[in-house]
């Protein structure tokens, strides 16, 4: 994960506490000892702490490179037809539940010809299609 370091380099001259437009660094001097304090909730991700500190001992590089972290990973349905991603694994079973029917994936392409095909197959045999009006 992604996050604001400070390294051995850091001589504690607090010119990024005072140059933080977020105010997100503070400090606090307790037992003979400094120790700088990050609020990642204010950090506005600007790097200018990063380009103040004369030591160079802000490791901010990861924020401005803007990669992407990987937060959750879930499993895939795919369409019956052509295998394209439909939604996934979770999402299938709260439809299922709420509708009370096991759910055929498909992709919007072969849902449509889904669709379509009932709506011949509905006009050829005479049935009436559910929730459609004459």
């Amino acid at each position: 994960m992604a996050s604001f370091q400070v390294n051995q380099k850091c001589t504690g001259c607090l010119a990024c506490v005072q140059s933080c437009p977020a105010k997100a660094l503070s400090y606090e001097d307790q037992d003979g000892q400094r120790s700088l304090l990050h609020n990642p909730l204010l950090c506005a991700r600007c790097g200018h702490c990063w380009r103040i500190c004369p030591e160079g001992a802000i490791e901010f590089e990861q924020f401005l490179q803007g990669k992407w972290e990987k937060v959750i990973t879930t499993d895939l349905v795919r369409c019956t037809v052509c295998g394209e991603p439909v939604y996934t694994a979770k999402v299938k079973q709260i439809l299922s539940d709420r509708l009370k029917e096991d759910l055929e994936a498909l992709c919007p392409r072969h849902r449509s010809g889904a669709a379509l095909a009932a709506w011949h197959n509905a006009l050829s045999t005479g049935e009436r299609l559910k929730g459609v009006r004459k």
